[in-house]
């Protein structure tokens, strides 16, 4: 079975040809860095226009790095949502008009499920990961803590109130003027400062202990929700008193801020997460999505999990996986398609608020 699968739900354009999650015959991303860098950030209209300008090169590209034409194809899937929806529409769009084309069924995936998958790909069946599980993912637009007691089956235990992880680190990579994207540069500046340097907060959403009915104190169960906003808050308080009467932050300073953030968004990512194999005792921990990059936060799960002599396996994808790609999406609509759950052509709209069902 070959699947043909379309990620375009925000800024990077991504086809990829796969047989089962375990074979990616080709995975292709035309990234738009170069264009959003000058903007500090994603402009949906230009991230739109930039996908239908790469999107026939990078389905040529793809199919011919797999060795494939359209009529080996046999399914053809996208991401449906969330993320912006001129970016979706291009993507939505020409995965249907292929399907009409070439007479192919239609697969519709969820952004996230696909970071959830991209721990799946390029292993074989028995070293992926196994069920029950608990994932952490943590991108620009994401941020959940997601329970699955078996494929397909969602549930989301843990959410952030306000900002993802990912876009708390593109943030206080602005307040420092490092450019975009500011993940990758504040983990870089990080390594040459202190992480003691200043005492940002550890955002802790859950409840203070409440008295019952007898008086007694009872307390609350410990939250596995996300706030990053204190933390970024914080952050910018202390960039704007250390450049009063127009001073500019030194390098040092600069360093051991990332630093210092790093190291307090890390350890409430790992703290949650910690949480909920606590709760949940799967048979695997998974992190995905563009931070599951972040080096720091691979080795301090690690960590944390040999503390509480976790037997739960730990997954983490590919660097090439972390971002934005198709083979994920491709590797969800292997288990879909096993599932028998295609969509019809009328059935597939570009949804920007698509919930995880």
């Amino acid at each position: 079975m070959k699947i043909l699968a379309i990620e375009t739900s925000c800024d990077d354009t991504s086809v990829s040809v796969l047989e089962t999650p375990s074979t990616v015959l080709s995975s292709i991303v035309s990234s738009q860095i170069d264009i959003h860098k000058e903007f500090g950030g994603v402009v949906p209209e230009i991230a739109a226009r930039a996908h239908i300008k790469n999107m026939i090169p990078v389905l040529d590209e793809a199919l011919n790095v797999a060795n494939s034409k359209m009529d080996n194809i046999d399914i053809i899937a996208t991401t449906k949502g969330p993320g912006l929806i001129g970016s979706l529409i291009v993507g939505v769009n020409t995965a249907k008009t292929l399907a009409y084309m070439y007479k192919k069924p239609l697969i519709a995936v969820h952004h996230t499920e696909g970071h959830i998958y991209a721990n799946f790909l390029g292993k074989k069946p028995e070293n992926q990961p196994q069920f029950p599980l608990v994932c952490l993912t943590a991108s620009g637009g994401h941020t959940n803590i997601i329970y699955m007691k078996s494929h397909l089956d969602y549930e989301i235990v843990g959410d952030t109130e306000d900002d993802a992880a990912g876009e708390a680190f593109d943030k206080v990579a602005k307040m420092l003027g490092l450019g975009y994207p500011g993940g990758p540069i504040v983990s870089k500046l990080a390594q040459k400062g202190n992480p003691s340097a200043f005492n940002f907060p550890r955002v802790d959403l859950t409840k203070k202990p409440e008295r019952n009915e007898e008086g007694f104190l009872v307390k609350a169960e410990e939250s596995l929700d996300f706030s990053f906003s204190g933390l970024k808050t914080a952050v910018l308080r202390e960039v704007k008193k250390l450049t009063t009467e127009g001073k500019a932050l030194t390098e040092k300073q600069k360093n051991d801020i990332c630093a210092s953030f790093q190291e307090i968004a890390t350890d409430i990512l790992t703290r949650n997460l910690l949480r909920a194999v606590k709760k949940f005792e799967p048979k695997s921990v998974l992190l995905s999505g563009g931070v599951a990059a972040n080096l720091l936060l691979r080795e301090k799960i690690q960590l944390e999990l040999k503390k509480i002599k976790c037997s739960a396996s730990f997954f983490f994808p590919e660097l090439e996986y972390c971002m934005d790609n198709a083979a994920m999406i491709g590797a969800v609509a292997y288990i879909r398609a096993q599932n028998n759950k295609f969509v019809t052509q009328g059935d597939l709209t570009p949804d920007p608020n698509l919930r995880l069902r």
